[in-house]
């Protein structure tokens, strides 16, 4: 069950570039791939095809506190165990601090300042997972080369019977390279993260940190998504219905790992402290992905708000452009007067919407206005541009993270148009339309996936495993729900499996 490699808020450009984290070890993140020669079937499991927030995979953390009116999460931990008022400040503390980043005296017997010693730990930590990062970064390439064969395939090229044989073999041939590239560095990322050691104390208090941030986040996020519910129409805030639920499913996930990894520690069970750090880790990085989606809407649905009065009047100079004859497209007068007419009308819907009594969808509204006016092909101006342009920024956000956060049952075509857009160079309107529709187009395969593949494991009284197996944080290989995913190629990535006594 595979990630994606996150290359952007999908533009390469945009390529999520989340921190490493600060314990001086790389996260781990799910990865493997493997292809049938018919499907080309790249494995869910594979970090690489995601872009680069997953390359580090957010730590996750800690106790779960909640209750029903404020959905708050309550700690669900051992009476021994640390209170969040405890672990609090010092388990921050501690997380920063990297081995060989100890302060020492400035030029003048002073203690470094605050922003040297991050430096300093940040280039240790640089240092501890560069290896690891060029391996992630070298699999994503091959499984974009990869994805983009399969594309070519699927459109019908080449045409020639052998070639297209031999366009399989290529595809099979990079998933295979990017698992080996993956495999080849699963055992030292291991030694570097020490899970199954001393390093497994220092990597639970920064989960436990991240986590009760992000328990916070979840709640404020759960009153944005009512606020905005409120202001615009249901199809602006349609892509995180859901989203604050599967958030929390995943936190209660996640504190039920990180109290099992407590105890595994006390045990000094380093299997079991690995195996369920990781399950942790890995539910609260898809937490932080739900959450953060509901703020970002929220900052371009008024961006687009903003815009949408300057794009109206942009598109009435546009229109006066055509009219005066200075469209640079070959038509018809019957064909202008036509493209003319719906404009006009698309202008006119979008300001009754704006005047009006009810909400509305100013995204909508600016994808309405910037593909009628395009086809009178004037000249666009910049405000039109950059109208196009955040809606296609929007779109690529939208489903890059609903891929990532049901890996488990994303297929490779939603998988592969999500590739070809997010690499579309977006400079212009034109491009961005095309984005802005195979994004789309991409999230509908991608919730089509879901649908066919169901709830797994519906009888379960596990809290959160259905949604950890859809999400790929689970590997789906047994009743439990199977190992955690971690870093790795298929070889390597459920390496974390903790099998019972036989």
């Amino acid at each position: 069950m595979g990630e994606k490699a996150e290359a952007g808020p999908p533009t390469a450009d945009g390529m999520r570039t989340g921190s490493i984290p600060a314990t001086g070890a790389a996260a781990e993140t799910g990865a493997g791939s493997g292809a049938g020669a018919a499907k080309a079937q790249f494995a869910a499991g594979t970090d690489a095809d995601r872009r680069t927030r997953q390359e580090t995979e957010a730590e996750a953390g800690a106790e779960v506190r909640a209750g029903a009116a404020k959905a708050q999460f309550e700690p669900g931990a051992d009476a021994d165990r640390p209170s969040p008022q405890e672990t609090g400040a010092e388990g921050g503390a501690r997380a920063r601090a990297v081995p060989g980043a100890a302060s020492v005296g400035g030029a003048l017997g002073d203690p470094p300042s605050e922003t040297e010693t991050q430096h300093r730990a940040t280039a240790e930590v640089e240092t501890a997972t560069a290896a690891f990062v060029h391996a992630l970064r070298g699999a994503e390439t091959e499984l974009v080369a990869a994805f983009a064969m399969w594309r070519r395939y699927e459109r019908g090229l080449p045409g020639e019977a052998g070639a297209r044989r031999q366009a399989l073999v290529g595809v099979v041939g990079r998933c295979a390279e990017a698992g080996r590239r993956l495999d080849a560095e699963a055992a030292a990322l291991d030694q570097v993260r020490g899970l199954e050691g001393p390093g497994a104390g220092m990597a639970l208090d920064v989960a436990e940190g991240r986590f009760r941030a992000l328990a916070a986040r979840t709640v404020a996020a759960h009153a944005t998504l009512a606020a905005l519910r409120e202001r615009y129409a249901p199809s602006a805030t349609d892509p995180v219905t859901g989203s604050v639920e599967q958030a929390k499913d995943r936190l209660l996930f996640a504190t039920a790992h990180l109290n099992a990894t407590r105890r595994s520690i006390d045990a000094a069970d380093g299997d079991g402290t690995a195996r369920n750090l990781r399950a942790a880790e890995g539910a609260v990085a898809q937490a932080e992905i739900l959450v953060t989606g509901v703020e970002r809407l929220a900052t371009r649905l008024r961006e687009a708000a903003a815009l949408v009065p300057a794009a109206l009047t942009g598109a009435e100079a546009e229109l006066t452009a055509a009219r005066h004859g200075r469209s640079r497209a070959s038509l018809a007068t019957g064909e202008l007067n036509a493209r003319l007419a719906h404009a006009d009308g698309v202008l006119a819907a979008v300001r009754e919407e704006l005047t009006g009594a009810l909400p509305y969808d100013p995204l909508d509204a600016l994808r309405r206005i910037t593909r009628a006016v395009d086809r009178l092909d004037v000249g666009r101006s910049g405000v039109l541009d950059t109208a196009a342009l955040l809606v296609a920024r929007t779109s690529l956000e939208s489903a890059d993270d609903f891929v990532t956060v049901h890996r488990g049952a994303v297929g490779p075509e939603a998988r592969a148009l999500l590739s070809e857009a997010a690499r579309t160079p977006v400079a212009g309107a034109r491009a961005a339309f095309e984005a802005d529709t195979a994004a789309r187009a991409a999230r509908g395969l991608a919730e089509r996936d879901v649908r066919a593949h169901g709830t797994p494991y519906p009888d379960t009284t596990t809290i959160g495993l259905p949604g950890a197996v859809l999400g790929g944080i689970l590997l789906a290989e047994d009743p439990d729900g199977g190992p955690p995913a971690t870093f790795g190629g298929p070889a390597t990535r459920g390496r974390r499996h903790v099998r019972a006594p036989g």
